[in-house]
């Protein structure tokens, strides 16, 4: 036995056993779980799509309150409105945790027929070389360059601003990246709302952070070959 077997063995020696018995056991159906995105400058500030953004004058602690308020300040947002709606003018699609090939086949599922809103910029950025190739192979970069998206090369890109990838001004995009802090995507006043690609996708089309699930009513079109 060689030393991963050896682990991987000891590892799986701490499971429950068969007839094990829990105190409390926890069942949760994900399709009743509404898209989540971001309303202000961490990525704990997430709220469900259907929510308002968050309003200080209710936060439970003085803390609370001055965090909501800094958000709030920099991310231009009013208290107690929805976040669907709020204007975009950059969405992104990429990121080491969502530009996988996973992740751009199912956008492209959806994306077909729909066109990014006019004044939007859209980019796709795949996460390695290998998704690069991967998509290249699968047709992809051209249902998102049909549906107005800008297909650009791997790499980090808009998450932190690498290369021309970067907001300008006040800028608010609506981003598939991890992190959402103050001046996060190049500009020191660039907004970021975090959200997943199908959402990204959803925001870039409508013009405004939007639902999927309203975006794209119909069945999803079949899986690339």
């Amino acid at each position: 036995m060689n030393d991963f077997d050896a682990t991987a063995a000891r590892w799986l020696s701490f499971a429950s056993d068969a007839d094990a018995v829990f105190d409390d056991i926890v069942k949760i159906d994900a399709s009743d779980i509404e898209p989540t995105v971001t309303w202000g400058i961490s990525p704990d500030h997430g709220i469900f799509i259907s929510e308002n953004i968050p309003d200080p004058s209710k936060a439970a602690t003085p803390l609370e309150k001055a965090s909501i308020e800094e958000a709030l300040q920099y991310m231009k947002l009013d208290a107690g409105t929805p976040i669907k709606g709020v204007k975009i003018d950059v969405a992104f699609i990429g990121s080491c945790t969502n530009g996988r090939i996973s992740d751009f086949r199912e956008v492209a599922k959806y994306i077909s027929g729909h066109k990014v809103a006019a004044g939007v910029q859209a980019i796709v950025v795949p996460g390695s070389q290998i998704v690069a190739i991967q998509c290249e192979q699968e047709g992809l970069p051209e249902i998102f360059r049909a549906a107005g998206f800008e297909w650009r090369g791997a790499g980090c890109s808009m998450c932190l601003a690498m290369n021309p990838d970067k907001l300008v001004g006040d800028q608010l995009c609506a981003s598939s990246s991890n992190r959402n802090f103050k001046g996060r995507q190049g500009s020191s006043t660039g907004r970021t709302i975090l959200m997943s690609p199908v959402m990204v996708a959803a925001a870039a089309i409508q013009g405004s952070i939007a639902d999927a699930r309203e975006v794209f009513t119909l069945e999803p079109q079949a899986a690339v070959a």
